[in-house]
């Protein structure tokens, strides 16, 4: 007697939950929310679309899942403010470009990339920005203006997050880190201590 259900690789559950994450982080990391569909993450994980609903529920669903639902802290972020302001420009953009440069730092590209078209991505990205930058510096800077020094901060380091990762404008897309960790770090620093 024939078994029936379902086929053989809905038995891999795990395996299956698995590439179809990995799929979907590839995919939204290189087009974004908007321009990856549940479809396209079934068809390059080898599975049926329904699967993907089954585990996710919904391409938010997916898409939460793929970036854990909030961004990793960057490796290196304590040190950038325990050394005080001296450097601190040059501190953040190089933390700032190892962390995107790295693959297991994903979230972080991905909701770059997903926050012009998809409105959790932008609240989360906003919310990783007040929480780890914004607040921080704004509380070391002891002028008036400081929160309007820390978004000026902000300012430099998302434009050049879209310039190197998303948009990927030469030369800075392909410029060396210590060549965009001096230049930046510069307009940084002036930023905040200018």
């Amino acid at each position: 007697m024939a078994e029936h259900g379902r086929p053989g690789r809905w038995r891999s559950g795990a395996e299956s939950r698995q590439r179809i994450l990995e799929t979907a982080r590839r995919l939204f990391r290189q087009h974004g929310y908007a321009g990856t569909t549940v479809r396209a993450v079934a068809t390059e994980a080898g599975v049926d679309p329904s699967m993907v609903f089954y585990f996710f529920r919904t391409k938010q669903g997916l898409f939460a899942a793929a970036i854990e639902l909030a961004p990793a802290v960057p490796e290196g972020i304590e040190a950038i403010f325990a050394a005080g302001l001296d450097g601190l420009g040059e501190r953040v953009v190089r933390v700032l470009l190892d962390n995107m440069d790295r693959s297991d730092r994903a979230p972080l590209a991905m909701l770059a990339r997903s926050a012009p078209t998809h409105d959790e991505s932008e609240a989360l990205l906003r919310e990783f920005i007040d929480r780890e930058i914004s607040d921080r510096l704004t509380a070391m800077l002891d002028t008036p203006d400081a929160a309007l020094r820390a978004g000026m901060v902000n300012a430099q380091i998302l434009g050049l997050t879209m310039a190197r990762y998303v948009v990927r404008i030469e030369p800075i897309a392909s410029a060396p880190t210590d060549e965009l960790v001096t230049r930046f770090g510069r307009l940084v620093q002036y930023c905040l201590t200018g």
